[in-house]
């Protein structure tokens, strides 16, 4: 029988994220799929307010291990706890959040264990009984299916995949985990954090909405003349007021390569595209980029996808878009700033 087991940190509130309940929610359904049992096993300076979140989930058993050495990320740390918790759950199969803090030890808590890891799954299941994982392969164009005969297997499950679960009844009680860490185990420090000012950050995971600018901000005009300064200002405008995510194509990354005007903000980093990104917002609006199959590949999880563009032949209009604005870009996102700003 399959003893599955929930892997997650808590926040530093010691709560659990969405993408950690996803996951969760991908865990119980592996183990009602295998008739196996579910154990569910949290780490992080607090644990007790995520016990309510676990509630309802089935687990035979709720492991923490709680350690104030545990409040940062830190390899040696969070990989001890791992695998002291996998090793308590006595786990065949580990599903995780494939967030950055657990896929940067989860394989090496695998090569401790002895067993196998596999990343960035899009679906966990059991059809027929037997453990069996999804995930997408060559620039998200190829989708297999992976099944292990090695034990202990651990799975990362993409975020935005899964249904988030939610905990109903009674939270259950934590079954403490002993942490021993030696003062090598100890010795990354973290000593601060450093983020971008609010209006600087532009990549959003979690925002609802996916803004997609094109290289046609920055060619020329009705008048003949490009218009940077005016599209930086209308883009971050409504990045700002509408608290989306940006990205960009391909072609306005390497624009600065090619000796091209570009928009300070924009990086490599916001490519959605041939790179393997790919977003999971629910919505998705792209605006002067014209829609071919570059472009959108990184597209496929968007749930919704409209588009603005000048063409009413370029490559959304052929069935990539649900909705296709046939409409100056500069026009359309002036007006809906100052909608925005009304609100």
């Amino acid at each position: 029988m399959e003893t599955i087991l929930f892997l997650s940190h808590t926040e530093q509130d010691g709560t659990l994220s969405r993408a950690s309940l996803e996951a969760l929610a991908a865990a119980r359904g592996l183990a009602d799929g295998t008739k196996g049992q579910l154990v569910v096993g949290v780490f992080g300076e607090q644990t007790a307010p995520a016990a309510a979140q676990l509630a309802g989930s089935g687990a035979k058993r709720a492991l923490a291990v709680t350690s104030a050495d545990l409040a940062a990320a830190r390899y040696a740390s969070d990989a001890a706890a791992a695998e002291a918790l996998a090793r308590a759950a006595g786990a065949t199969v580990v599903v995780a959040p494939a967030n950055s803090r657990l896929s940067r030890v989860l394989a090496g808590v695998s090569h401790r264990l002895g067993g196998k890891v596999d990343t960035h799954a899009t679906a966990v299941g059991a059809p027929d009984g037997a453990p069996t994982v999804t995930r997408w392969f060559y620039r998200q164009r190829m989708e297999a299916t992976l099944r292990r005969s090695a034990r202990p297997w651990f799975v990362t499950v993409e975020a935005g995949t899964q249904p988030a679960f939610r905990g109903e009844g009674a939270a259950p009680a934590l079954e403490a985990v002993t942490l021993a860490l030696t003062d090598d185990q100890r010795r990354t420090k973290v000593i601060g954090f450093r983020a971008p000012e609010a209006q600087a950050q532009t990549i959003r995971p979690d925002a609802k909405l996916l803004f997609v600018a094109g290289a046609g901000w920055t060619k020329k005009q009705a008048d003949g003349k490009p218009h940077l300064d005016q599209a930086e200002q209308l883009i971050l405008g409504f990045i700002g007021k509408a608290k989306a995510s940006l990205g960009s194509s391909k072609s306005m990354t390497d624009l600065a390569t090619e000796g091209h005007g570009v928009m300070n903000f924009m990086t490599h980093l916001n490519q959605v595209g041939q790179t393997g990104s790919t977003p999971r917002h629910a919505k998705g609006l792209a605006t002067c980029c014209h829609g071919e199959e570059p472009h959108v590949v990184g597209w496929r999880f968007i749930n919704e996808r409209r588009a603005v563009n000048l063409d009413p032949n370029c490559g959304w209009a052929r069935g990539k878009a649900d909705v296709v604005y046939v409409a100056d870009a500069f026009a359309v996102m002036e007006k809906v700033n100052a909608l925005l700003s009304r609100s």
